[in-house]
């Protein structure tokens, strides 16, 4: 049963609307993926020759000390990034096929993604690294499995707390509050760490332990989707009881009024734009990095990361516009519905926010008035130039968005565009390469005026550029509703 419904997998991809789409988007993929692997890989040798030769301790005891933090990230990892198979198999629920063996492909499925088996090649290539330095077999190949089978439970817990937000939200602050008392050494996780996973190295017969938790979870994950696992219950759609919003001085503004008071409906509401909220006030954080590597204190890392900090909202939610609104997008185009105000909305709406973390951003001074300034003038670039031509390459975005469904999916084969690829480069390098030369040959100052100007010159010229976009959105109308239509 399981080779059929392999099968099916092989010819839905090959029988589908965008063969050759998927094709590319598979090799893109296929690439990233063999980077990983080979990233882990070297990881291990790392890990070990590092650590022996370089720090003089035991390589097994120092990676199993960490590897709780290791644990932990991948769950979280897991949780934010990994899609659960749940659509793909709906239709087997009509058919003659025994509901358990329905349930088991679901989770043997999960092991199949590369987000559940890419760490395990910084393992394999660690144990082979043990063997060949005379470690014993059994040992090493308990440890191995042990190792192995306790972060494919991240595969289970990711089942169970998929649709919980508030157990998901009360495991993460208990991670918060561990990983701080662990930080100030109230607590000695990193020992703990490492005493239980050295001893399943010392005592094999310890692997029982994670063999007996992997069964144990994998029987209540079973019992767990089994017991939803019906069309009309479990896998239909959550339906909630809807509330009238309404901010009422925006209704002031006219239609872009009324736009903008959708938006923020629609962003109080669904999970995937609370989602982007969260991750665009985290991008004010990013600056941060500037003091973990060297690499980051040049000028155009400056600039790179001040268009994130100030820029994040406007990267994570402008450019997947005009996809949140693709439920309604061919009702909203049958309607006398003004495609500038419509526009124009999502511009200050993206703007409103940028310059809220302009604001934010202002604790940046702290390490010096020119950390903050080339991120003010980035936040300006933003303002003028970013936004318009994030709105832009949203015309070439034809992919779907469920608001309603945690959006788990990384290079979804609709969202990737080449059109949209050559847009980065007005958005990205050309404020970099601008910062970095004016910087180079003029100071600092120079630097910042030359951003800042080149944002205030696209703010003039909005109106120029909105009848560009307007047309490009209107050239790629019936497409995007061809798109937005389908399942």
């Amino acid at each position: 049963m399981f080779k059929r419904f392999l099968k099916l997998e092989w010819k839905s991809f090959f029988r589908g609307s965008s063969v050759g789409l998927n094709l590319l988007m598979k090799i893109f993929r296929m690439i990233g993926i063999f980077y990983f692997i080979f990233c882990f890989a070297g990881m291990a040798f790392l890990a070990y020759f590092y650590v022996e030769k370089e720090m003089g301790e035991n390589p097994l005891k120092m990676v199993s000390r960490f590897l709780i933090i290791a644990w932990v990230v991948d769950l979280i990892f897991k949780y934010i990034v990994q899609q659960l198979p749940t659509q793909n198999i709906k239709p087997f629920l009509t058919l003659n096929i025994p509901k358990k063996v329905v349930v088991n492909y679901t989770l043997i499925k999960t092991f199949l993604s590369p987000f559940s088996w890419m760490n395990s090649f910084f393992f394999i290539t660690f144990c082979g690294i043990m063997l060949f330095n005379g470690y014993g077999t059994l040992n090493t190949i308990s440890w191995f499995v042990g190792v192995s089978l306790l972060f494919y439970l991240n595969n289970f817990l990711n089942f169970l707390f998929n649709d919980k937000e508030k157990i998901a939200i009360g495991v993460g602050v208990i991670i918060a509050v561990v990983s701080l008392l662990t930080y100030y050494d109230v607590i000695p996780t990193l020992f703990y760490s490492e005493t239980f996973f050295y001893t399943i190295f010392e005592k094999p017969y310890f692997v029982l332990i994670p063999i007996a938790l992997f069964a144990g979870l994998w029987k209540i994950t079973f019992n767990y989707i089994r017991k939803g696992f019906y069309l009309d219950e479990g896998l239909e759609a959550k339906k909630v009881v809807g509330k009238t919003e309404n901010i009422d001085f925006l209704n002031r503004y006219g239609a872009i009024g009324t736009f903008i008071n959708n938006d923020i409906r629609m962003l109080k509401r669904n999970k995937v734009t609370k989602g982007i909220l969260l991750g665009s006030f985290m991008f004010v954080f990013y600056g941060l990095l500037m003091f973990t590597n060297k690499y980051y204190q040049t000028p155009t890392a400056l600039m790179f990361m001040g268009l994130f900090v100030t820029g994040g909202f406007q990267f994570t939610f402008g450019q997947r516009v005009p996809s949140f609104d693709s439920a309604y997008y061919p009702l909203m185009m049958t309607l006398n519905v003004p495609y500038k105000e419509y526009i124009k909305a999502k511009w200050w709406l993206l703007n409103i926010v940028t310059v809220f973390c302009i604001v934010l951003a202002l604790f940046y001074a702290y390490f010096g008035w020119d950390v903050y300034f080339a991120f003010f003038a980035a936040g300006l670039y933003n303002i003028g130039v970013n936004s318009q031509f994030t709105l832009w390459s949203g015309a070439y975005n034809k992919t779907q968005v469920d608001l309603n469904l945690k959006e788990k999916r990384v290079g979804q084969k609709n969202s990737f565009s080449f059109k949209a690829l050559i847009l980065m480069i007005p958005k990205m390098i050309l404020p970099m390469a601008v910062y970095g030369a004016m910087n180079y040959f003029f100071g600092i100052q120079a630097a910042v005026i030359s951003i800042a100007a080149l944002g205030l010159l696209g703010f003039v010229l909005r109106e120029k550029i909105f009848d560009i976009i307007i047309k490009k959105y209107k050239s790629e109308k019936y497409s995007t509703l061809e798109a937005f239509k389908k399942d």
